[in-house]
């Protein structure tokens, strides 16, 4: 395997697939970089280079006991793209991955960047507060916590319904499909699991937004029952300078996959963007 060691002894896994100006992809919870797969391919075949890697704790990466929080992750992140030498990439980051790319933009700046895209992504803020009425109520959170400590993989099992929007009735996601999500969601490290809960839902990335300073496409889908857009996406293109907001109507918050024909043109068309 790829692999990279960071300052704090953790093994990060990494892909590299094709050569040209990069494009680096984050996963969402509790996924790692597999879900990536055809965007992935899809840019690799039109002259670009693919790159992802599975978070601390997830995937094929070692799994420490600390280190759940959004500074680590960014510089982790960093750190890789130090070691690969990463100049003028793309940044992508899906639902809690969006938050790794806020706060490495806030954290490390846009030297190594050219773009940024935001997919289904957790910020500014996912969690309900006195000044954030729109958000998610702390409770759901706990909720999920509970069923992950009771049953993490009956609990994750079920989690697909709303992560594909299979309670939809024009839902058209294969069997195949969601055994192999369950099967990348349970490689991961249950402290792991269970601490990014708490991360992606009460980090709070406001004032992390003001630092995009580059070209930024966010994309979300106006049936996102995970990450409800007019909660995050919608307030997180507001808050972003000259952000490009496209909205999926009927999406689901997995449509990496679902919509992922639709995503992946509008990757490339954003990428080669003037």
């Amino acid at each position: 395997m790829t692999t990279f060691m960071t300052r704090d002894g953790t093994e990060i896994y990494f892909k590299d697939w094709g050569q040209g100006q990069p494009v680096i992809f984050v996963h969402g919870w509790p996924l790692d970089a597999d879900m990536w797969e055809y965007q992935m391919t899809f840019l690799a075949a039109k002259g670009y280079r693919a790159i992802a890697y599975d978070r601390r704790g997830f995937g094929r990466s070692s799994q420490p006991w600390e280190g759940y929080d959004y500074d680590t992750f960014a510089d982790d992140l960093e750190e890789l793209l130090q070691k690969l030498e990463i100049q003028h990439a793309v940044l992508v980051g899906f639902s809690m991955g969006g938050g790794e790319v806020a706060r490495y933009i806030a954290r490390h700046g846009t030297r190594r960047l050219a773009k940024a895209v935001l997919i289904s992504a957790v910020t500014p803020l996912f969690i309900k507060t006195a000044d954030h009425p729109e958000g998610v109520d702390k409770s759901v959170f706990d909720g999920i916590k509970a069923g992950l400590a009771a049953d993490r993989p009956q609990f994750l099992s079920d989690f697909s319904t709303v992560f594909y929007g299979t309670n939809r009735p024009d839902s058209k996601v294969s069997a195949g499909i969601l055994t192999q999500t369950l099967n990348i969601a349970l490689l991961a490290s249950i402290k792991g699991t269970l601490d990014c809960v708490t991360a992606f839902s009460e980090t709070d990335f406001r004032q992390d937004m003001p630092a995009f300073s580059l070209p930024t496409l966010v994309i979300h889908g106006d049936d996102d029952q995970v990450v409800p857009f007019a909660a995050t996406g919608k307030l997180a293109a507001a808050a972003i300078p000259s952000a490009i907001l496209k909205v999926y109507p009927g999406a689901p918050h997995a449509l990496c996959f679902t919509h992922k024909d639709r995503l992946n043109q509008d990757l490339l068309a954003f990428i080669q963007q003037d």
